[in-house]
């Protein structure tokens, strides 16, 4: 076991870290209702709102740090900083943006805890956001001009960031990778993918995500619109339509466009707690932090990433999945999912079953505020006592969060 996912445990055993708001944009799809607001708009809509949701006061916000990938708008390489800022927290209060790709909102709360931990800090406000939308296309070495007769060309900065340029390879093609290596079918990730559709529609419907997401007023041609739903879902998805797109990174794979995660646009924003600062400002916890981990794993299959980031979080506290109530585990692709299903046994009657990236989308930097958020309230609403949130990351990690109803 890793001595720093051991420490984690066992410094939350002994000092408790409270998730005490957590808020989300709706996630809008790529080119969608959201392709006009930066990261930084997205991440401060949903900031804002975590911080009236506990009617705390921003002075009290001792640290703010906020995950994201690309940097894709001009004032992203400002990002925390700007979001504490337009969030009316201190200009005095020191600010973070951190980047462990996929996993950079479980790591800002991992990075939030341990300053609490440390005494640092006692109120962090944590976030993810991303604008895969506002990825430019670079002209590479224009700067320094070129020869007479070169074609120089503009490389899509999406693309670039979607592919590990140490394995030079595309991050659906670890999951293809994966998907032959458990011999997982593309029927299976297209039922699967469907699967997902179905449950995030039910979920919406029934108001299950109406306490996390932020609504937005978005202005059209038609006037002030309100958009309080996640927008690339297709709730009418069949095997059968699934089963006609084409597979899109080998022959006869299992990636298409419908059973991978959408690109996306949004933001979350999670407000974490010392207990003494609860208590100093009567906050009311969701849940507690009980141990949280990050794993390395071979890049080429780099969505098995949560299998030990889990099984480490769960060695570290003394439990089983069987102590585990509801899990999420982000899906990236459908055969990484699977995948990760098969290495540890998930149960689907409690993993992912309000849907997933595949059918609200994965906004990179922001999908782990999503989930832990997501989990928080779910324990609350089911009554539950423990959930893990988890996600594979490009290059080859996994990173896993666990929690517990209070």
């Amino acid at each position: 076991p890793a001595p720093e996912t051991i420490m984690s445990a066992r410094l939350l055993s002994q000092k408790n870290v409270f998730i005490v708001a957590a808020k989300r944009t709706p996630f809008g799809s790529f080119g969608g209702k959201l392709k006009s607001w930066s990261c930084t708009d997205l991440a401060v809509h949903a900031s804002s709102a975590a911080i009236a949701q506990c009617d705390i006061d921003p002075a009290a916000i001792s640290s703010v740090c906020v995950g994201n990938v690309s940097q894709t708008n001009p004032d992203t390489p400002y990002l925390a900083r700007h979001v504490g800022l337009r969030s009316g927290v201190p200009i005095a209060t020191p600010a973070l943006t951190v980047n462990r790709l996929c996993g950079s909102g479980f790591q800002s709360i991992i990075t939030g805890a341990q300053e609490i931990l440390l005494g640092l800090s006692d109120v962090v406000l944590t976030g993810g956001a991303e604008s895969m939308s506002s990825a430019p296309y670079a002209l590479r070495n224009a700067r320094w001009g070129s020869k007479v007769g070169s074609d120089l060309a503009l490389k899509d900065t999406l693309w670039e960031t979607l592919t590990d340029a140490y394995t030079k390879t595309p991050m659906a093609n670890t999951a293809e990778n994966l998907a032959e290596q458990y011999s997982i079918s593309r029927q299976a990730c297209d039922e699967y993918a469907v699967r997902s559709q179905h449950a995030w529609a039910a979920a919406a419907n029934s108001g299950i995500f109406s306490q996390e997401i932020a609504p937005i007023s978005i202005k059209s041609r038609k006037g002030e619109q309100v958009m309080d739903a996640d927008e690339g879902g297709r709730p009418d998805a069949t095997i059968e339509a699934v089963g006609k797109l084409p597979a899109l990174f080998k022959k006869d794979g299992t990636v298409t466009a419908g059973n991978a995660s959408g690109i996306s646009d949004g933001a979350g924003a999670v407000i974490i707690a010392s207990e003494e600062a609860v208590k100093t400002h009567n906050l009311k916890p969701i849940a507690r932090l009980a141990a949280f981990s990050v794993a390395g794993v071979d890049p080429n299959v780099m969505g098995i990433g949560p299998v030990p980031a889990i099984r480490q979080v769960l060695t570290d506290s003394e439990k089983s999945l069987e102590d585990i109530d509801i899990v999420e585990v982000n899906e990236a692709f459908a055969a990484q999912y699977l995948a990760v299903e098969k290495e540890l046994g998930l149960d689907r009657a409690k993993t992912n079953v309000n849907g997933g990236a595949i059918a609200l989308g994965h906004p990179t930097g922001a999908s782990g505020s999503r989930i832990m958020g997501h989990l928080a309230y779910e324990l609350q609403r089911n009554e539950k006592n423990m959930a893990i949130g988890s996600a594979c990351i490009g290059g080859g990690q996994g990173v896993a969060i666990m929690i517990e109803r209070v």
